[in-house]
This record gives C-alpha cells, sequence and structure tokens, in this order.
C-alpha cells in the first residue's frame, strides 16, 4: 500500500510557529513532525510514500530519499493552494493502488491504520474512512450513516447547524481511497471543497465504510496544541542522562528527565519531570525547569523559571517566569521578563487568531512567540498573547494583543533629571 502525505499549504492557523515552514517541519523531541509520521507509516508497514509540498519547501532537506528512515520517499508540488483535493491530485502519477492520505502532522497514525485495513478486508468496501465522536459536531465535517448498516457511510455535511447535525461522528482525516478516486474527483466542480465533494460521490455509487475510533486524535491546528503532541511524547519517553552532559553536583534532577548530547547544568539548578532537554543546551545557576520540552542549542540563563513550557532551538533567555508559553526558534529573551499564564477571574483563555477569539478549554496558558524575536529587559506578556516572527519588543513592554510579524513594539517612557531641592 501507498500512502500521500499532505505537506502543503499556508497552516495559517498555526502562526507564527509555521512561518517560513510548514507546521510539519517544527521539531519537538529532537525530530520533526513528519519524520515521527513516516516513522509510524514505516511501523504499519506502508514504505511507498508520496509528500505534496509547496513550492520552495525544505522537506526533501529533512527526509531526503527516505533511505535513511527505511522507506521510499518521492514528492510533488502543489503550486497554488487550492484545496485538498487538489494537492491529492498532484500525486496521482505516482499512484499505482489503494492509497492512504493523511495530514502530515498525524504523527501517530500507525494506531489506526491496523483497523481500516481490518475494515476493508471484512467489508470488501471501496473506501474506509476514520472517524471520531465528539460534542461539537458543528466544528467538523460529520457523517451520515446509514439506518440498516452502522459503520456504511452514505453522505457527508460540512459543520452542519447546531441541533441539524446528522450524526456526533466527526472526520478525523486519514482515508483509504481506491486508485479510481480520482475519476470522481474529475466529475466535481473544481473549489476548495471538491475533495469532499468526490468523497460524497463515491459515496453515492460505491460501498464505503467507517472506522469509528476511541483512541485519541492529536490534532496540530493551533500552535498551544504542541502542549497535546508533548504530553503524548512524555507517556512514552523514558528517562535519559548522555555521558557527555555536565551536571554540577549541587543540581537536583527529579523524574523522567532526558538530557541530550554535552548539555551543561550548572549550580543549584533544578529539573524535574517528565522534561526533555536536547543537545548543547545550557541550564543557569538557580534555574528552575518542570514538565518542559526544551530542544537543542537552548540557553536558560541564571534564575530563571521554566514551567510546562517549549522552547525551540537555538533560543536564549535569561532570568524571568515563562508558563505555559511557546518560544520559536532562535529568540532572544532579556533578563526579568514575566509571562502571565492566568487569568485573574480563573477563566478560560482565549486567543485571537485572524481577529476572532479561539476557544482552548484552557485556564492556563502563556504566550506564544515566533521565530527570530527579540525582547528586552523587564518585558510582561499577558496570558495567551500571540507575538509573530521576527519582531522586537522594547525594555519595560507589557504587551496586552498580539504582534503581527515583522514589528516593533515599545512603551513610551522618558527619564526626568533635575536638582534635588
Amino acid at each position: 500500500m501507498q500512502a500521500v502525505l499532505l505537506a502543503a499549504g499556508e497552516c495559517s492557523r498555526f502562526r507564527p510557529l509555521s512561518d517560513g515552514m510548514h507546521k510539519c517541519m517544527i521539531s519537538i523531541f529532537g525530530k520533526t513532525i513528519i519524520e515521527r509520521t513516516v516513522e509510524n507509516l514505516k511501523k504499519a508497514g506502508i514504505i511507498d510514500i508520496i509528500v505534496v509540498q509547496s513550492p520552495g519547501s525544505n522537506i526533501k532537506d529533512t527526509l531526503g530519499d527516505g533511505s535513511s528512515l527505511g522507506v521510499n520517499v518521492r514528492y510533488v508540488v502543489q503550486k497554488e493552494a487550492k484545496g485538498m483535493g487538489d494537492a491529492v491530485l498532484q500525486a496521482e502519477k505516482y499512484i499505482d493502488s489503494a492509497f492512504f492520505v493523511l495530514n502530515a502532522n498525524s504523527f501517530e497514525v500507525s494506531k489506526y491504520l491496523d483497523d481500516m485495513r481490518s475494515k476493508l478486508q471484512d467489508t470488501g468496501a471501496g473506501k474506509v474512512l476514520l472517524g471520531k465522536k465528539t460534542d461539537m459536531p458543528w466544528n467538523y465535517g460529520i457523517v451520515v450513516l446509514d439506518k440498516k448498516v452502522n459503520d456504511k457511510v452514505v453522505d457527508l455535511i460540512e459543520k452542519p447547524a447546531k441541533g441539524e447535525e446528522p450524526s456526533d461522528i466527526r472526520l478525523v482525516g486519514i482515508y483509504f481511497l481506491p486508485k479510481d478516486f480520482f475519476d470522481y474527483y474529475r466529475r466535481v466542480k473544481v473549489h476548495q471543497y471538491a475533495f469532499e465533494d468526490a468523497l460524497k460521490l463515491y459515496m453515492s455509487e460505491n460501498d464505503a465504510r467507517i472506522v469509528i475510533t476511541d483512541k485519541g486524535t492529536p490534532t496540530m491546528k493551533y500552535p498551544w496544541d504542541l502542549f497535546n503532541v508533548s504530553d503524548i511524547l512524555f507517556s512514552s519517553m523514558k528517562p535519559y542522562i548522555s555521558k557527555s552532559a555536565k551536571i554540577d553536583k549541587s543540581a537536583k534532577i527529579e523524574g523522567s528527565v532526558h538530557i541530550g548530547e554535552n548539555t551543561r547544568v550548572f549550580e543549584n539548578a533544578v529539573i524535574k519531570g517528565p522534561c526533555y532537554i536536547g543537545d548543547n543546551c545550557v541550564i543557569g545557576n538557580n534555574s528552575f525547569v518542570r514538565n518542559s520540552v526544551i530542544e537543542s542549542n537552548v540557553l536558560i540563563g541564571a534564575n530563571a523559571e521554566v514551567t510546562r513550557s517549549i522552547f525551540m532551538k537555538d533560543t536564549h533567555i535569561h532570568s524571568g517566569f515563562f508558563g505555559d508559553t511557546i518560544l520559536g526558534e532562535n529568540c532572544r529573551v532579556g533578563a526579568g521578563m514575566i509571562t502571565g499564564n492566568v487569568r485573574i477571574n480563573r477563566g478560560e483563555i482565549t486567543p485571537a487568531v485572524k481577529g476572532k477569539p479561539v476557544q482552548t478549554n484552557l485556564t492556563s496558558l502563556g504566550a506564544v512567540v515566533g521565530h527570530n524575536t527579540k525582547f528586552g529587559i523587564h518585558v510582561c506578556l499577558m496570558p495567551g498573547v500571540v507575538v509573530g516572527s521576527n519582531c522586537i519588543v522594547g525594555p519595560n513592554t507589557v504587551v496586552m494583543k498580539n504582534i503581527d510579524s515583522d514589528m516593533v513594539c515599545y512603551s513610551k517612557f522618558e527619564n526626568i533629571v533635575k536638582k534635588r531641592k
């Protein structure tokens, strides 16, 4: 069997972490998300993989031809963001049998493929979908099930109105499709949701089944979804301390902790697991790090507290408090920075995405910061604030609202110098 990995598109809701890259290229626990997805496909016995990418993508620099991962990877380009159907169509020239379609960030895909293949063998259906129950059907594509055959899908309704949903089963985004799916795609009108229309057309003329899973189905729709990703990876992480790591005798390391090659942990630092700390990192004197992901080449200065946070590679911080916060790659943070992570009223934190507040169901959420952004001393970020990439935030600034990428933000103040009376 073959698999088509969808790694094109703008990932606009994942900004600013997707600035300059597809979100599947984000590294966490020392490895990109797409590498984890490919490894999972191999685990499920699928080694013939086609990656659909955008122009200028650097995915090939990471995966190459796939030989280092024991698979065969080929690449096609979706020149314009014309929807999922157009993306899948780009892979047609390499498809020679029935195939799976999934997002490149489906890093736990092996948990579902066996069930989907079993459904295929048991029913002889030409198409098998993956579904999951939801209590918010109005936010998803919802399937219509046959009244007599409870695993047969006869229609699909995209984001039905409240009270009009045909079921509580949403599509997860992993599909097993026959090779002739492309014929159905060509029969529908070309638009952003032509893929869904082709699915519906196929259902109307052929047997399509669904596997309803009760297993976790992590998503990467918004930047803070990375916290769920890290929790999943923590659940299978084994404690490890590299022999080349240098850890002062006064430092304390408790719980499940990974410490990579050549990392240094200075006097009186405390690390409480679960924690992942990558290669060539520095954990400064008296710093406290817990339940966090620290990627390679990160410097945490003296007297910093980092809790439930994710710092991407090559980022440097000084002292301060960083709670439930994500810092992108190559950021620089001056001393005394504080990220607020809880509202005064302890209510839900609803960050703004594309100008509209988004439900998170989180009462603890700090800042999300893009790549290559710099902060002066004594900066404060309010809960749920999103700061773009390539920004500069001046000293003594309280950031109350989102800052777009490539911006400068500072608070005006002046020194008053006069003769004493």
